[in-house]
């Protein structure tokens, strides 16, 4: 009995010895399916992740100013190439970890109909969306507008928010009445848990292709490229796509 119980410390030994935390900066779209993937890394490769969620634009600046992330996980595919091609990401270590899907959702429920009509009704006070200019998810915000002929319309009643988290808090609190988010934000079992949503086709905007890439701090650290390599495993991508991603 004892030396089976050795045996087993010693065969977990290297695998404690070799633990490691990984600083990663992720897009606040993907916070929900990070949780469950961050539990399930840990208990499969005894690594720990220590992530960071915000805009994919301010983690750009970030990084350039010399944050000590090793990973992005970004909310587009431009900003991981950018990187790649300054020096500040690994040669070949990028590829599309998810694409992105666009909600129109309000917590009133039946108040958005399965074909957006709401908008070019124009009958709400504010429609929150990411900034454009830092969020991928608020530039398709703005394709789908101007697709839609009703980007002049309702400009007046456009409230720019940081990221996709704060849309989501404005709509939650009632501070616009309806917003764009990403589906993981609202999916729940299959299904928008909470209000209303229409699940914007994606013809009406470009895919919303977010890449992940090992940064240079990660360069040569077990942990970094353990966890890029788990998310290409069969098991991260189930996740994944239990959050509303396409792969």
């Amino acid at each position: 009995m004892r030396s089976s119980l050795l045996l087993a410390l010693l065969t977990l030994m290297p695998a404690i010895a070799c633990a490691e935390e990984v600083q990663i900066a992720v897009a606040a779209n993907f916070a929900a399916p990070l949780k469950q993937l961050a539990a399930d890394f840990e208990k499969d490769t005894g690594h720990k992740l220590v992530a960071a969620f915000g805009s994919t634009g301010k983690f750009y600046t970030q990084i350039k100013s010399g944050a000590p992330f090793e990973v992005l996980l970004a909310a587009d595919d431009e900003t991981p190439a950018r990187l790649e091609k300054e020096g500040d990401g690994v040669a070949g270590s990028r590829f599309t970890y998810a694409v992105g899907r666009l909600v129109l959702w309000s917590r009133q429920a039946g108040y958005v109909d399965d074909q957006g009509n709401v908008l070019k009704k124009n009958a709400f006070g504010h429609l929150a969306l990411p900034n454009p200019k830092l969020a991928p998810y608020g530039a398709a915000a703005l394709e789908l507008l101007k697709a839609l002929g009703v980007h002049d319309a309702v400009q007046p009643k456009l409230v720019v928010a940081e990221n996709l988290t704060q849309v989501q808090q404005f709509v939650a609190t009632g501070n616009a009445e309806l917003g764009f988010v990403a589906l993981s934000q609202v999916l729940k079992e299959g299904k928008i848990a909470e209000g209303s949503g229409w699940i914007v086709p994606q013809k009406f905007y470009t895919p919303i292709r977010q890449d992940a890439v090992l940064l240079t701090k990660g360069k040569g650290k077990p942990a970094a490229e353990a966890l890029l390599a788990y998310l290409k495993g069969d098991k991260a991508k189930a996740a994944i796509r239990g959050y509303g991603y396409d792969l």
